[in-house]
């Protein structure tokens, strides 16, 4: 299991909360890959907008490529999402 970092004081941090945030996400082209996404996404922004989604397929079409653009509100919220996108069973990536 990673290690995880210390907590870095917000006065260090590179983000400033609220922001929007990017996550990208990797996993098998398959049917309810990009709905679980939006399921996850939405656990830690209620007000995700599926539409902002950008989507990219691999070059043989198995894998696609996903960013999520979330409103991040604090780093614990973003570590979280990072933990539970990671084990997601359909997720093969997290970036």
């Amino acid at each position: 299991m990673p290690e995880i970092p210390p907590d870095i004081p917000p006065e260090q941090s590179l983000i400033t909360y609220p922001s929007a945030f990017p996550i990208k996400v990797m996993g098998a082209q398959v049917e309810g890959f990009v709905d679980a996404l939006v399921v996850v996404a939405r656990q830690f922004d209620p007000a995700f907008d599926p539409s902002t989604i950008e989507r990219r397929p691999s070059s043989t079409g198995k894998y696609l490529g996903v960013t999520l653009t979330i409103t991040a509100t604090s780093r614990e919220q973003l570590d979280e999402l990072y933990r539970t996108l990671s084990t997601h069973p359909m997720v093969k990536v997290v970036l």
